[in-house]
């Protein structure tokens, strides 16, 4: 039996399976247990009292010296209560399998809600619980599909275009280095990043990167389409956990092309130079193309970083010297053909 308190300590009380809270008064543990079995019709043996936010059991001991309008979970024999990290386990099986009673009680709440974090907060969930990642074609979610031409029939099918695009964009900067060359050495140049371009049409322009429909180790993402930052380009990790899934809706597809396929070994400042002068100062040597390549439009230079993470300070990384030219042997196996005027 605990102490009995010459004034009455005032808490939130609510059961393990309702969001619901209502006030209970009392002078000791057991009073406060009594009445909370009786409001809530819950049987008192087996029953106990833990606090909300960490699970510890309300005690007789503890009672004193408990804050007044402290919030209690009643549990009764079997149940268990881990703190508030167990709301958080249910809130977030909630996206699993959103159902359509989440998703009205959501917009109900957000028409009422008058506090911007708190409207920002419903915004989000609203925005999450609605997702359609499953589905893939124009017809099965016509509003991902909002602003695109209507050439493009599935989600797949954007996104491996929007790849495209960003590696097509790379080989266009990279032809425009043939200014860094002099004339004599422009035909050279330019034959190489001709071989460049027909190694990336046979590969699509490695669009795959962004298909979630792709093998394994030809795309960065899941299966179901979410992407993870991969960091900047000086760590090996993102802190920040960044992540984002652009076939769950229209506003992530949009949020997505903010992301940045980041060179490690800077494009402009490091690898396009390099190759420039590594064609001026060849002297018959043969430049290893395939090794720019793979610097240039490949995930072994490429990193996919949340804006945020997108650092455009000076890398101050360099090519490898080493394997700027092919060795004699490989030269001979790996020179491209030249190109018929």
């Amino acid at each position: 039996m605990s102490a009995v308190l010459r004034k009455p300590k005032t808490f939130k009380l609510r059961s393990l399976h309702s969001e619901k809270k209502f006030g209970v008064a009392g002078r000791s543990c057991e009073e406060v247990l009594r009445k909370g079995c009786q409001h809530l019709q819950l049987p008192i043996p087996g029953s106990r009292l833990c606090l909300y936010e960490d699970g510890t059991e309300l005690t007789g001991d503890y009672f004193r010296s408990a804050p007044d309008n402290s919030e209690l979970v009643l549990l009764t024999a079997g149940q268990t209560w881990q703190g508030f990290v167990s709301d958080i386990s249910r809130f977030l099986s909630v996206f699993q399998e959103p159902h359509a009673g989440v998703i009205q009680a959501a917009r109900q709440l957000l028409s009422d809600e008058r506090s911007p974090l708190r409207q920002k907060l419903l915004a989000d969930l609203l925005g999450t619980v609605s997702e359609n990642i499953a589905a893939e074609t124009r017809a099965e979610d016509p509003p991902w599909f909002e602003g695109l031409e209507s050439r493009f029939r599935s989600k797949s099918g954007y996104l491996r275009y929007s790849c495209e695009s960003r590696i097509r964009s790379y080989l266009r900067e990279v032809t425009s280095g043939a200014s860094l060359v002099g004339a004599e050495a422009r035909e050279e140049y330019l034959r190489l990043v001709g071989s460049m371009q027909q190694k990336l049409q046979a590969a699509q322009y490695n669009s795959s990167y962004f298909d979630r429909g792709a093998k394994a180790g030809r795309r960065l993402c899941t299966p179901e389409g979410w992407f993870s930052c991969q960091g900047p380009f000086d760590v090996d990790d993102c802190t920040s956990r960044h992540s984002i899934n652009p076939y769950s809706n229209r506003e992530s597809r949009v949020l997505f092309s903010t992301w940045n396929l980041d060179h490690v070994i800077e494009k402009k400042r490091a690898v396009v130079p390099t190759l420039a002068a590594a064609v001026h100062d060849a002297e018959g040597r043969e430049v290893d193309w395939e090794y720019f390549y793979r610097l240039l439009f490949t995930l072994e230079n490429l990193k996919l970083v949340h804006i945020a993470c997108h650092k455009k300070t000076s890398h101050k990384l360099h090519c490898d010297p080493s394997r700027v030219y092919c060795t004699p042997a490989a030269s001979r196996r790996k020179r491209p053909a030249r190109q018929r005027p």
